[in-house]
């Protein structure tokens, strides 16, 4: 079957999936595993360039909605008849991994699917388990875009990873999935743990030094405590299996006397 993946959470599925031998292509932004560096550029996620879809004459095209404006791409797949599967968008780690089902019935790699989606599961309850022994909580505040400030609401998985972590989302009164606030509003929020995964942007990229000149910052606990944190973006920001290895690096950050240390390959993960 040869596949096309048109967002980057989509790449990681079919990756996961172990089907990466069969992309023949995928958007601009899809980085990860490193075997796709080599495969043809379809564009940016919001406009991909469908004249190089249907060269490739693809077995069936990965779209997503969980990318805004992804509409666009599936009406010009529609019109051209080009077959197509649309992913659901997950807002929550278990609808994630029901993702995982999801690709693998449309790719026909369900046995494969079905044994991820369990160990995904028994990642999850393992992190629900450890976190009863948090006896502390801590405040964290998720920055993924900066001018204006959004940062996610309750309706997000990052506020889910933040409970399984041992901590709490400072913005989990706001029942959306992203909210736009302002830094005096962070700065009366006042979390403990600050972290910075701006979306769409290289972790080396982003310049510490321009957060910490935002008036009164330097006054806010988690700045004092030197609890500024930039951490890897695609593991906290892209709906797909890789929040599990988000989720193992910020609990380590906050709780490491209960949360081990863990990196991508680890068996424990996925």
């Amino acid at each position: 079957m040869k596949l096309i993946s048109i967002c980057p959470s989509n790449t990681e599925f079919i990756a996961y999936l172990g089907l990466t031998s069969s992309l023949i292509g995928v958007d601009d932004y899809s980085d990860w595993p490193k075997e796709i560096t080599e495969l043809p550029r379809l564009g940016p996620d919001l406009n991909i360039d469908m004249d190089k879809v249907e060269k490739l004459q693809p077995d069936l095209v990965l779209a997503s909605l969980s990318v805004p404006g992804m509409e666009r791409n599936i009406e010009e797949l529609e019109k051209r008849k080009i077959p197509y599967v649309i992913v659901p968008n997950p807002q929550t780690l278990e609808e994630v991994g029901n993702c995982l089902l999801f690709v693998g019935n449309a790719t026909s790699t369900y046995p494969r699917a079905n044994e991820l989606f369990e160990r995904f599961n028994r990642t999850l309850k393992l992190y629900k388990s450890l976190s009863k022994q948090v006896k502390e909580s801590k405040t964290l505040y998720w920055e993924w875009w900066a001018k204006p400030i959004f940062t996610p609401g309750s309706l997000n998985w990052l506020t889910e990873i933040s409970v399984l972590a041992g901590g709490r989302n400072i913005f989990d009164d706001q029942v959306v999935a992203s909210y736009q606030t302002d830094w005096e509003e962070v700065k009366f929020r006042n979390p403990d743990i600050i972290c910075v995964v701006w979306v769409g942007v290289q972790k080396h990229k982003v310049n510490p030094k321009v957060i910490l000149k935002r008036p009164g910052w330097d006054q806010m606990t988690a700045i004092k405590n030197n609890q500024l944190h930039i951490l890897d973006e695609p593991l906290f920001c892209r709906p797909s299996p890789r929040l599990l290895y988000g989720l193992a690096k910020i609990a380590h950050i906050l709780h490491p006397e209960i949360f081990p240390g863990f990196h991508e390959g680890d068996d424990m993960l996925l």
